[in-house]
C-alpha cells in the first residue's frame, strides 16, 4: 500500500504486463506454485489491514462519497458532488472517496476547498490508478476487500453519486450489511433523481412484488438532488 500523493502503487518485478494483485491473488490457474505463495500473500494481506487502521483510525467522523471516475468536469453532476464535499466539510465531516478522478475528485475538491480534510483511498488498477490532486491524505490499497473494509470501517454515511459498476458495487454492500445488521446507523443517500429511480422502481417492482426483499430494505435509501438534505441526514446519524 502507497501513501500519497498523485502516484499510483509501485511497481512489483515480475508482475504480469496489465495484472494486478487482486488478479494474481484469485487466478488459481497454472502449476502448484501458489501452494507456496499464496500463504506469504496473507503477509501483504495484514500489513494493508494494518497500516489502514493505524492512518485512519483517528480521523474523526467521516462520509464516504462515491461515484464515477468518468465524470467530466463540465457535467453537472461534478458540480453536485463539488457541493457534496464541500457540505460535508462545512458540517465537520472528514470527506473520503476512492481517490480517483471525475465524481471523486469533485468531491475532494469541495472538501478540501472548503477547508476540510479530504481523504481519497485508492486501488491498483491497471487503469484510473492515480490519486487526484485534490486529496489531502491518500493511501493505494492492492486488495479491494481491504479498502472496502477501511470505507466502511471509517465511514458514518454514503452518499452515492451516478456511477457505474464500482459504484454499484460500493451501494449494494453497504445496503447488505445494513440488512443484516454487521453495521448500524448507517445513512444511505442516492443523489441524482433521475440517475437513480430507474434502479429503485425495478426494485419496488421486481424485487420487492416478487418477496426477495423487504419495504425496510428499500426504506434504507433516501433518493434526492438536495446537498443540504443529504448532509443534514448525515448530520442526523452522527447526532
Amino acid at each position: 500500500m502507497t501513501r500519497r500523493s498523485g502516484s499510483g502503487p509501485r511497481p512489483t518485478k515480475g508482475r504480469p504486463a496489465g495484472s494486478t494483485t487482486d488478479q494474481r491473488l484469485l487466478d488459481s490457474s497454472g502449476h502448484g506454485d501458489w501452494v507456496h505463495t499464496d500463504p506469504w500473500r496473507v503477509m501483504k494481506i495484514q500489513a494493508e489491514f494494518v497500516e489502514g487502521f493505524n492512518d485512519l483510525s483517528e480521523i474523526g467522523p467521516a462520509i464516504s462519497v462515491f461515484g464515477s471516475a468518468r465524470t467530466p468536469a463540465d457535467h453537472p453532476t461534478y458540480a453536485q458532488a463539488e457541493a457534496v464535499g464541500r457540505g460535508l466539510a462545512e458540517a465537520g465531516f472528514v470527506v473520503i472517496t476512492g481517490g480517483g478522478p471525475g465524481t471523486m475528485e469533485a468531491a475532494n475538491k469541495g472538501a478540501l476547498e472548503a477547508g476540510g480534510e479530504s481523504i481519497g483511498l485508492g486501488i491498483e488498477l491497471p487503469f484510473e490508478a492515480r490519486l487526484n490532486d485534490y486529496v489531502s491524505f491518500g493511501l493505494n490499497f492492492r486488495y479491494f476487500f481491504v479498502r472496502k473494509m477501511m470505507f466502511v470501517k471509517y465511514s458514518q454515511g454514503y452518499i452515492v453519486m451516478p456511477g457505474g459498476l464500482g459504484t454499484m458495487d460500493e451501494l449494494f454492500e453497504a445496503m447488505t450489511l445494513s440488512q443484516t445488521q454487521k453495521i448500524t446507523q448507517f445513512p444511505i443517500v442516492l443523489m441524482g433523481v433521475k440517475h437513480w429511480e430507474g434502479l429503485l422502481d425495478w426494485m419496488r417492482e421486481t424485487m420487492l412484488s416478487d418477496g426477495r426483499i423487504k419495504q425496510t430494505d428499500l426504506d434504507m435509501i433516501t433518493l434526492t438532488d438536495d446537498v443540504d438534505e443529504a448532509v443534514e441526514l448525515m448530520l442526523k446519524a452522527r447526532d
